[in-house]
């Protein structure tokens, strides 16, 4: 595709198109610290260090009508973005016309930090339903009252809760508590707190068990970990406590049927296996399927690599990481008809049409979704114990370190740059004729960094795959890179990073902005949700 061929629409028709009834995949190509500071409400992040990656997954249909963009500063990895979409067959690949800038010339709105509508729709959850909520300063008072029986549910992912935790909370992640909750509150007179780290999943989590007619007092921890922090009081670190491994199998049948009784009440369909891979044939509708389960149990390998593993509770705080389309399809799945349901009944009210796959052993013989690997031709792999003795022998090879920016600028070895994808253009311009060694923690992504080189006249590439160890175990002199600037760290998001790490004015700053998303958004970004029946 020549510059010529590239085709642009502009602020006011993406707008139409983002809320009339054509699927449309809107991709922030920019990197992640640049998406996160300053982005569409609806777009999806996928930069173009990792483009080929992730773009079957999240856009699965070449016909998706889909719309790139960035800013008047990343007009090249944006180009190279569409040009590359193309290159794989994507065939309705447009650029947002003047990227954020027109955007918000044309008087739309854009926004910091990430899992905007998944957010927003929680504040506005809240809202309709009332969610019970209780202050951090009131739980420790309950927490202390010795007549009071109080389980505080973590709802967020076992390495978050781990980071950081109230004191005395058992890790379920929002999507298991459907499965789970009765192990963990027998007594119906024990209070349930549920909290995350901030508002959304405390939120969801304690709608979610009201929702299933539990007969407990159920409450949101107003602010979560955050709240609790800035009412100074102690947080855990590297808890253990998870919920149960197990279910007593004679309590499976009523919590399916307390399940499936929400599903009715939302009206999710379900489909069976056939219907699905049908609608996998149909070239004019994006389809995708999700396991809703554990870590553990996807691990297992009894789906076929088509099912995506999306848990739950992150499928409903992060769709926009696993569902790149608006306005596609979501097909859920899990082996108890307990999880997905519930699943099911927060994604309907976020906008999305989604089915509970009805059977999984007919999706067994579905074709696997393809890898993308680039054509490389002048690259070759380096293993990370022949470095020093590669350095030796060419002092004047190129030494590229495209480890996360913050890694490298704890250090890296002496001599080395750091270097993303969308920054080898203007970087290495006239080092073409130079060795390139390049190092970093995933052989997929360096590969796209070294085809990159290529495209850019480099004939002589290293790729050189480094662990968690590097660069203290490389044999090289180790150097400190502090001197490199926030600003050059793109792929990391300062907003608000260190909210968690004592800082409690990031915290304030954060808890404001997420209680404020709902001002922001427009009546028709606002109707995409259909909150409560």
């Amino acid at each position: 595709m020549t510059y010529s061929t590239l085709r642009y629409v502009d602020a006011r028709l993406l707008k139409e198109w983002i809320h009339d009834e054509k699927e449309v995949a809107i991709l922030d190509v920019r990197e992640h610290g640049q998406y996160g500071e300053d982005h569409l409400f609806f777009a999806v992040s996928l930069p173009y260090s990792e483009l080929e990656l992730h773009l079957g997954r999240l856009v699965p249909r070449t016909g998706t009508r889909v719309v790139v963009y960035g800013d008047r500063s990343t007009e090249h990895a944006v180009q190279a973005s569409a040009r590359a979409m193309e290159r794989l067959g994507y065939s309705n690949v447009h650029i947002l016309k003047g990227g954020i800038e027109a955007w918000k010339e044309a008087g739309f709105v854009s926004f910091a930090g990430v899992n905007l509508p998944s957010k927003t729709f929680g504040e506005i959850a809240e809202h309709i339903y009332d969610t019970p909520r209780i202050s951090a300063s009131d739980l420790h008072a309950l927490l202390n009252d010795s007549r009071q029986k109080v389980l505080i549910v973590d709802g967020r992912p076992v390495p978050e809760y781990r980071k950081m935790n109230i004191p005395g909370a058992i890790c379920c992640p929002n999507g298991e508590l459907a499965l789970r909750i009765g192990e963990l509150a027998p007594d119906p007179d024990t209070t349930i707190v549920v909290n995350c780290a901030g508002r959304t999943r405390s939120i969801i989590g304690a709608q979610t068990l009201i929702n299933l007619g539990i007969p407990n007092k159920v409450y949101a921890l107003e602010n979560g970990t955050q709240g609790w922090y800035l009412a100074d009081l102690p947080l855990e670190h590297k808890s253990n406590r998870l919920y149960p491994a197990d279910v007593s199998k004679e309590d499976l049948d009523a919590l399916r049927a307390r399940s499936q009784a929400l599903s009715r009440r939302f009206d999710i369909p379900v489909v069976d296996a056939g219907t699905v891979e049908s609608w996998l044939r149909d070239e004019t509708r994006s389809v995708f399927l999700c396991d809703v389960r554990t870590d553990e149990e996807h691990a297992q390998g009894d789906l076929p690599p088509i099912v995506q593993h999306a848990p739950g509770g992150q499928l409903i705080q992060a769709t926009d990481q696993y569902v790149g389309v608006r306005k596609a399809g979501i097909v859920l799945c899990d082996t108890d008809g307990i999880r997905a349901p519930v699943v099911a009944s927060w994604l309907k009210q976020l906008g999305w049409s989604v089915f509970l796959l009805e059977d999984t052993e007919g999706l067994r013989n579905l074709p696997a979704p393809a890898r993308y690997e680039p054509e490389l031709k002048h690259t070759h792999v380096l293993q990370a114990d022949r470095l020093p003795e590669f350095l030796a022998q060419n002092p004047d090879a190129i030494v590229l370190d495209a480890r996360p920016s913050l890694k490298f600028r704890e250090a890296s070895i002496a001599g080395a740059r750091w270097m993303t994808r969308p920054n080898v253009a203007e970087a290495l311009a006239g080092q073409s004729d130079r060795s390139a060694v390049l190092l970093g923690q995933g052989k997929d992504r360096l590969s796209l960094l070294a085809h990159e080189l290529e495209a850019n006249g480099f004939t002589d590439i290293h790729l050189c795959v480094v662990g968690d160890d590097f660069p203290q175990a490389a044999g090289l002199r180790v150097v400190p890179q502090e001197h490199m600037p926030d600003e050059s760290c793109i792929d990391y998001l300062f907003f608000v990073h260190d909210r968690h790490d004592g800082n409690k004015a990031a915290a304030r700053k954060y808890l404001e902005w997420e209680t404020n998303l709902v001002s922001q958004i427009d009546e028709r970004e606002r109707s995409t949700f259909v909150i409560g029946h």
